[in-house]
């Protein structure tokens, strides 16, 4: 289809012995919620009472930031922040408000190493992100700097991004995005602090290249706040070549000001 280099590109595997090594399992161990522990139909679930501690964003929202309206103005609007200070991505879209039950979830994932739960989150932002997957040529995770990524041992954004590629039937370039430049930590900086600590800190490096050239990217993270990270990500993508970014997160913080 294209040149790809294999250490760059991966395509989800599959096989014939997992669905009956599933089933014993099943069988040997029954099915939990991944927040709670209480009782659910199948596994890596949910159950309803978690389920419902999920603030889901669903339209009307922002076309472009994907951020809820409180009533439908009719399809393809922007919101205000949208039309003041656009994104440098396409489209964003997310599973839920990061607060409550996500956040407890992110978290888990992120610094109490629930890499399991990956798969979960993964599920539910297949569903959310379907009609940015259906035009994605190419999956890119947000990388962590090489420091972070030795005391966390893993990326989340990475993890998530395999779980939508094998889901989603779709190309994932793991390394086809670097983070060049250690930032320090963004919680507590103010949304213009946020983007001048992410300027420089992403790269695309040349073996790379000729898989970002002129294909629509689905960049995939965790959290989408401010869109500073994300915004820093796009920039140095399209700089590359990119034909455009969509970005796919599991929650967003949302905002008055959308």
């Amino acid at each position: 289809m294209f040149e790809r280099p294999a250490s760059l590109l991966r395509r989800p595997r599959s096989g014939s012995w997992q669905g009956p090594l599933e089933a014993v399992i099943g069988l040997l161990y029954p099915p939990s919620c991944v927040a709670c522990g209480g009782a659910t139909g199948e596994a890596q679930g949910l159950c309803a009472s978690c389920w419902s501690g999920l603030g889901f964003i669903e339209r009307p929202f922002c076309e472009r930031l994907g951020t809820p309206f409180e009533i439908d103005l009719g399809s393809g609007m922007l919101s205000p922040a949208a039309i003041a200070d656009p994104p440098v991505f396409s489209r964003a879209r997310a599973v839920c408000r990061f607060e409550g039950a996500a956040r407890d979830l992110v978290h888990r994932v992120k610094y109490n190493d629930r890499a399991d739960l990956a798969l979960t989150l993964g599920r539910m932002m297949r569903q959310a992100g379907h009609e940015l997957l259906a035009e994605a040529e190419l999956l890119v995770p947000v990388p962590l700097h090489r420091t972070r990524l030795w005391r966390r041992r893993f990326n989340q954004a990475a993890l998530l991004a395999r779980h939508l590629a094998r889901l989603s039937d779709r190309p994932l370039a793991p390394a086809a995005l670097t983070r060049s430049k250690r930032t320090r930590q963004q919680v507590g900086l103010t949304r213009a602090q946020r983007a001048e600590n992410l300027q420089g800190a992403f790269r695309v490096p040349n073996a790379a290249r000729p898989l970002i050239e002129g294909r629509r990217i689905l960049l995939v993270d965790d959290v989408l706040t401010t869109g500073a990270t994300a915004n820093a990500a796009a920039r140095a993508l399209l700089r590359a070549g990119a034909g455009a970014v969509d970005v796919l997160t599991f929650a967003r913080v949302v905002t008055d000001g959308g």
